[in-house]
């Protein structure tokens, strides 16, 4: 089917698919890399708020003293825990401190969290990244260890060293005690919903597309331009000026030629093949009308005409041995006028097909005029090629004049 379409209609429609795959993959990766930046951005904000956690229980564990021990406010995993709490107030992340040995149900670790504990107390990892399903959302998860230093020791080492109000809450034998120096005491938790991230992405993507889009377009539109006015156009007329001349046989239309690339040498040979056949064919009008001024001068009858036996060429001598005007001559049948004219048509049909080459006939034939009168003739027939096809020429000499 595209073979049936002009040159610029399947230029269009590849630029056209072009196009399209350019956007396509545009998008495909303009996505990915979106999806990797707002996932890193993500990433990099939960690192910073859990990090603001730890720098501040690690800041409140190295300026207080004995204040904890009056004051559990003033308890660094207390206060670390609260701040955390009003950092998210108001946003849709969540940042919390949980651990598998927890004393305020609100840091019990849900079953992931709990499982990445596990892990943290296993192989020492310094942080833990995922995006994870939770009932239908998904979620980017980060977790941070919390390790136990002395200061941790004060509330959670052992029964008897911790302040009176822990020893209230949190009999003896409660495992929250007896932690070590370097053990892993819970985690910073930070979960964030990828859903909302996912929204900033679709409105990046579709400005990036209308922007990289439009200059797509403008790139293509002016290869398009350019492909259409330095190879369609010029290939678009040659071949119109070609069906011009095989339609009308005029062969003086030359066409302008710049520069020196590929369409312009076709060009140039397009004229110097025009050129040559024009020459041709006034050597050849030439040579017809020489043709025909010798056998109008011949004083006998000569009478031209296809293998059927139509008639093409005569002259005046066989206007008059015919009795008929020219024009009626042409286009009737040669071997109509002989007597026994099928054997002469079997006769040429077989000596110009066999070998060697055929080199002409001469026989002696009745003929019949319009009028029906009968004459005796010599007929000297020759025979060339005109496309391909035999075309005979027949030399009529009369034998008698009754």
């Amino acid at each position: 089917m595209l073979r049936n379409l002009s040159l610029g209609t399947r230029l269009n429609l590849l630029l056209i698919l072009i196009f399209a795959a350019l956007i396509t993959f545009n998008a495909v990766d303009d996505y990915y890399r979106q999806h990797a930046l707002i996932r890193q951005d993500a990433v990099d904000t939960s690192r910073m708020m859990a990090r603001q956690i730890i720098e501040t229980r690690s800041y409140l564990s190295s300026v207080l003293t004995d204040e904890p021990r009056t004051n559990q406010n003033l308890i660094p995993q207390v206060a670390s825990t609260r701040i955390a709490a009003s950092i998210s107030k108001g946003t849709k992340y969540t940042l919390r401190q949980t651990s598998l040995r927890y004393r305020n149900p609100e840091n019990r670790p849900d079953p992931y969290e709990a499982e990445i504990l596990k892990k943290f107390n296993n192989n020492k990892a310094t942080e833990h990244v995922e995006v994870t399903k939770v009932n239908g959302r998904e979620l980017l998860r980060y977790l941070v260890p919390m390790v136990a230093d002395q200061s941790c020791l004060e509330c959670h080492g052992t029964y008897e060293s911790a302040p009176d109000y822990v020893q209230k809450r949190f009999p003896k034998g409660h495992y929250s005690y007896n932690y070590q120096v370097g053990e892993v005491i819970g985690a910073i938790s930070v979960s964030i919903p990828m859903a909302d991230l996912y929204v900033t992405i679709g409105k990046n993507l579709q400005n990036d597309l209308l922007y990289s889009g439009a200059i797509v377009f403008l790139i293509v539109v002016l290869a398009g331009a350019l492909f259409s006015r330095f190879i369609v156009k010029p290939v678009a007329q040659l071949s119109a000026t070609l069906s011009t001349v095989a339609q009308t046989g005029a062969f003086d239309t030359q066409l302008p030629a710049h520069g020196d690339d590929e369409i312009s040498r076709l060009i140039i040979t397009y004229n110097s093949m025009i050129k040559e056949l024009d020459s041709k064919s006034i050597q050849r009008k030439e040579s017809d009308e020489r043709y025909r001024n010798m056998i109008e001068m011949a004083r006998s009858a000569i009478i031209t005409f296809l293998k059927n036996g139509k008639i093409v060429i005569v002259n005046r001598s066989a206007e008059r041995l015919f009795a008929m005007q020219r024009s009626d001559l042409i286009g009737m049948d040669f071997f109509d006028f002989l007597s026994n004219g099928n054997a002469l048509r079997q006769d040429l049909d077989q000596s110009f097909t066999e070998e060697p080459a055929w080199e002409g006939l001469t026989v002696t034939r009745e003929i019949r005029d319009i009028r029906g009168h009968k004459k005796n003739v010599d007929l000297a027939i020759s025979a060339s090629q005109g496309d391909g096809n035999p075309i005979f020429t027949a030399i009529i000499r009369e034998t008698d004049h009754d």
